[in-house]
């Protein structure tokens, strides 16, 4: 049995790793100013961050079921005998909706997966998925490691301001800042699929530390059945603070395997804005896990 892996932009996986691995990548869609763009086809994260920064209007939107529909009888045609298709929280996006629609019409069957989760977070999920299937694994365990490792990482993340979550109805519980929102620095996390408040500070800077507290915090739980884990710091618009604290999580996170750098596409950058900061802390699969 082959099992094909499809996915879509907001994992935010390097192109070399989706290609090396046969990954097919269904793009989100960004609307700046009326106009539609194709996240990682027409559309950079520049261009996203200064139409945000010029307060032009900005919104996103999900494939077509089409879009999945096409991507599930290519695999077909390449020989594949199922899919799993691992998608961003079905509480942040619909893109979840259309991809079940599609596999409804699909050739060969579909198991859709909703990560709860976006970023490295879910893109490292998709990895694991990717490993599965080369071993030979069936759709149902594939699909299985997939959701497992993404509900088992943790996300925070920092924003300059809340008002793009906000204009963008992705708040949630984090509304709770709002009222002090002028003042603070909040910083958030990724919870089963939902934006949550975890705390607030004075500075940019305390909230730098304070990501670096809660990952190597996250790095260091021990979780039997996996190896260690992999990070990913995300950024817009923020390269220099990123690579920063990736450096720092380097040198002081003893059990990581890697701390890779990833600039937020922009889908998700739409909605947290220029200087968002965030971390995925993802357990790798050991033998047993």
């Amino acid at each position: 049995m082959s099992v094909a892996i499809v996915t879509d932009t907001t994992a935010y996986l390097p192109s070399s790793v989706v290609a090396e691995r046969g990954i097919r990548v269904v793009p989100l869609h960004v609307v700046i100013a009326g106009q539609e763009f194709s996240e990682g086809v027409d559309v950079t994260t520049e261009e996203v961050a200064a139409a945000l920064r010029a307060y032009r209007p900005v919104s996103t939107s999900r494939p077509s079921p089409q879009a999945f529909l096409d991507a599930y009888e290519a695999a077909s045609a390449d020989g594949a005998s199922a899919v799993v298709s691992i998608h961003i929280s079905g509480d942040m996006s619909s893109t979840v909706q259309s991809a079940q629609l599609a596999a409804q019409e699909s050739p060969i069957p579909v198991s859709v997966v909703d990560s709860r989760s976006l970023g490295m977070a879910m893109g490292y999920a998709v990895l694991s998925a990717a490993d599965a299937a080369a071993a030979g694994e069936s759709a149902e365990t594939v699909a299985a490691q997939a959701l497992a490792r993404a509900e088992a990482s943790t996300v925070v993340f920092y924003v300059d301001t809340l008002e793009h979550l906000r204009r963008g109805g992705r708040i949630g519980a984090a509304s709770a800042f709002l009222g002090s929102a002028l003042a603070i620095k909040p910083i958030l996390s990724l919870k089963d699929g939902h934006i949550r408040a975890l705390e607030k500070v004075r500075t940019s800077a305390r909230a730098l530390s304070r990501l670096e507290e809660l990952a190597l915090a996250a790095a260091r739980t021990e979780r039997p059945g996996w190896d260690g884990v992999d990070i990913a710091v995300h950024h817009l618009d923020s390269a220099a603070r990123a690579e920063d604290l990736a450096a720092r999580l380097r040198e002081k996170a003893e059990r990581a395997h890697e701390v890779q750098l990833r600039e937020l596409g922009a889908v998700v950058g739409a909605h947290v804005g220029p200087g968002t900061i965030a971390v995925a802390v993802s357990p790798r699969p050991g033998p047993s896990a």
